[in-house]
């Protein structure tokens, strides 16, 4: 072979070769959004200790002999990504498996194991997600409600299943571990949290975050960010896009007790993000001391 006939046949290896890598998964910065429900999709996948949603695949999109339902989890035994059970069900953990740019990939990753894995077959570990695996929102049925359902241990692991002592072991372990959590009822995706002695309440606000926090700025700088006398707001997080205020509460008081001053911060809210005003110069001052005490999960 002369040197052209090398250099030609090199160059078009080098191409197939670059054809043929697989590019990673792209960085999504709101990685449930257009998913029904995507606050609680966020809820599941970073505040939630033990709760369940049930979905559905889109028409056509399941594998082959796969369930139509499939059941999320926060977290599944062993933090395993996936869960095939001996009586057909299926499940995914929100909280385990691989950690691409896109959570919505991993998960369809996790879903897609779990749904096409023997019954009674733990899927314990998922490929990485590539900018070709399809996401959550190529795979499910997005007409269908999420709704949420907080459990006060993870019984739900076994169903009517029996555990032997060791099985039995591990799941008290593990409910030892649970933060009591109670899902509020006049705002969606708040839960309240008792943590030792002291309580709190976590929304996750469905607005941008950079919208979510001027709109916090100018309630918190009018002193109208609380929730009633022995209230206040502690901070935000930020999760998957969107942002998380977290209130440290009267601990003497339940999650029934902040029902209706939960709803009327979500009054107060919902106009601050109306206001088309600039920030004033208070507000700003606000603004910098929320984003100086905010964290960012995953």
């Amino acid at each position: 072979m002369g040197k052209a006939s090398r250099r030609k046949h090199g160059a078009t290896a080098d191409q197939s070769s670059r054809q043929a890598r697989v590019e990673p998964a792209p960085f999504v910065a709101r990685p449930f959004e257009g998913l029904p429900n995507e606050t609680d999709w966020v809820a599941m996948r970073e505040i939630l200790p033990a709760a369940t949603a049930t979905v559905r695949f889109a028409e056509g999109k399941a594998p082959e002999g796969a369930a139509g339902e499939v059941t999320v989890a926060t977290v599944l035994p062993l933090a395993w990504p996936g869960l095939h059970r001996a009586d057909g069900s299926v499940f995914i953990g929100t909280q385990s498996g691989s950690a691409s740019g896109d959570a919505s990939r991993d998960l369809a990753v996790s879903l897609l194991a779990a749904a096409s894995a023997e019954q009674g077959t733990p899927v314990a570990a998922v490929p990485q997600a590539t900018a070709e695996t399809p996401r959550l929102q190529d795979l499910l049925d997005t007409t269908a409600d999420f709704d949420v359902t907080v459990h006060e241990g993870f019984d739900f692991w076994v169903g009517e299943s029996e555990l032997d002592a060791e099985g039995k072991a591990s799941l008290e372990r593990a409910n030892e571990s649970i933060v009591p959590t109670t899902k509020m009822s006049s705002v969606p995706s708040a839960y309240w949290v008792r943590i030792g002695e002291r309580s709190h309440i976590r929304l996750v606000l469905p607005e941008d975050e950079d919208v979510a926090t001027d709109a916090l700025a100018r309630l918190h700088s009018a002193g109208d960010s609380g929730l009633g006398e022995g209230t206040r707001l502690l901070g935000a997080f930020r999760a998957c896009g969107l942002l998380v205020p977290v209130w440290d509460l009267d601990p003497e008081k339940e999650a029934a007790d902040y029902e209706d001053a939960l709803a009327a911060f979500a009054k107060r809210y919902a106009a601050a993000v109306g206001s088309k005003e600039p920030l004033t110069a208070d507000e700003r001052r606000a603004r910098s001391g929320l984003l100086s005490r905010q964290v960012t999960l995953r």
